[in-house]
């Protein structure tokens, strides 16, 4: 292994921006980008100092090649990055790891073969304050875990999904699943991540404003193992957008958050003494009720090499052995829960994870 490990980018519609944080980030080198599209692979190559190669196939050829990052439409990010492992690179998606299970384990398992790196780019993993709260719920400062609620409610209009490279990717089917699978997957990772293990899923995926093939709006009900359940509910129908909300509530208080940022972490207070009503009436809105506390994020960890974002992960889990934040395992679930949500809707009925 060179001392810089050197980064090849395919597809700059999406990932040019992840090209340059090549070049700013310790211990990697932007050796080429790779795209159909002559403007925006010259610029590329001249602005950011590094090759351009149309042909992903001549990409894989290089052995100036580590690591190759897929930034192409979401139902061709698995079959990409197993084609980057098969030769001999280490590989990274973007979200979501693609749009089809099979396509992800084939992955997986061409890691595992090669004995190489396969890591899932969801930007919300290299948050401090996401660590933070996962951090607080496995803390049990929420204690049981009872509800969450998922809202992500955004717009997009149909000129975004006339448009891409190529165009019109976002709304076929054959290269995009639809709200929960390309604009929700972040959050749905963070629910999921935060709370584990999904049971069974119950949902309804439908389109109402858009000329498309996919849906733009999803809602559903998950069961998690632990018992807890969620409603999630996502949309680019919605205007003006709102952004996007979670709300996690336990026996011992509640936590939200919204577009990044913590807006409400409350707990239960106990109490000084217990005020008795055994023999009276009393309105259930006349009842004592326990005082809330407030509860601040810094009394919870954020791993201290916590890298920035998935090319800082990629040079730590390869020259260091350090656990990827989101690695193909872990990529794969989301993929399982949003594919099971569409199933739940196509057959009308529960769909249990296995």
């Amino acid at each position: 292994m060179t001392e810089e490990i050197r980064f090849g980018i395919c597809g700059l519609s999406r990932g040019r921006n992840r090209a340059e944080i090549v070049t700013t980030t310790p211990g990697a080198k932007l050796v080429a980008v790779c795209d159909l599209l002559e403007d925006l692979g010259t610029e590329a190559a001249e602005s950011l100092d590094c090759e351009w190669i149309q042909d992903y196939d001549d990409l894989l050829a290089r052995d100036d090649i580590d690591v190759i990052g897929v930034f192409t439409p979401s139902g061709t990010h698995a079959d990409f990055a197993r084609m980057a492992l098969e030769a001999g690179k280490h590989a990274f998606t973007a979200k979501p790891m693609d749009i089809r299970l099979e396509k992800c384990d084939a992955a997986i398992d061409a890691a595992e073969e090669a004995d190489l790196m396969l890591g899932v780019d969801f930007e919300s993993r290299y948050k401090p304050v996401n660590h933070q709260i996962h951090a607080a719920i496995q803390s049990g400062v929420l204690g049981s875990i009872v509800e969450a609620t998922l809202l992500v409610r955004w717009y997009r209009s149909q000129q975004y999904y006339d448009s891409g490279s190529p165009p019109g990717w976002r709304k076929r089917q054959k290269t995009e699943g639809g709200s929960i699978a390309n604009q929700a997957v972040h959050y749905l990772d963070l629910v999921q991540w935060w709370l584990g293990g999904v049971k069974s899923i119950y949902g309804k995926s439908s389109t109402f404003t858009h000329d498309i093939d996919t849906e733009d709006a999803t809602v559903g009900m998950v069961e998690f193992n632990s018992r807890a359940i969620a409603l999630i509910f996502t949309t680019t129908s919605h205007f003006p957008d709102l952004g996007t909300t979670i709300h996690i509530s336990g026996t011992g208080g509640t936590l939200s958050w919204q577009d990044q940022e913590l807006t409400m972490f409350k707990t239960v207070k106990a109490p000084e003494e217990e005020v008795s009503t055994v023999g009276k009436y009393t309105l259930p809105e006349h009842m004592p009720q326990p005082e809330a506390e407030d509860v601040s994020l810094n009394d919870f960890p954020t791993p201290e090499d916590l890298p920035a974002n998935i090319i800082a992960d990629m040079v730590g889990a390869i020259t260091q052995s350090k656990q990827l934040q989101c690695d193909g395992y872990e990529g794969r679930k989301t993929v399982q829960i949003f594919s099971a949500l569409y199933e739940s809707s196509k057959i009308g009925q529960p769909v249990v994870l296995r």
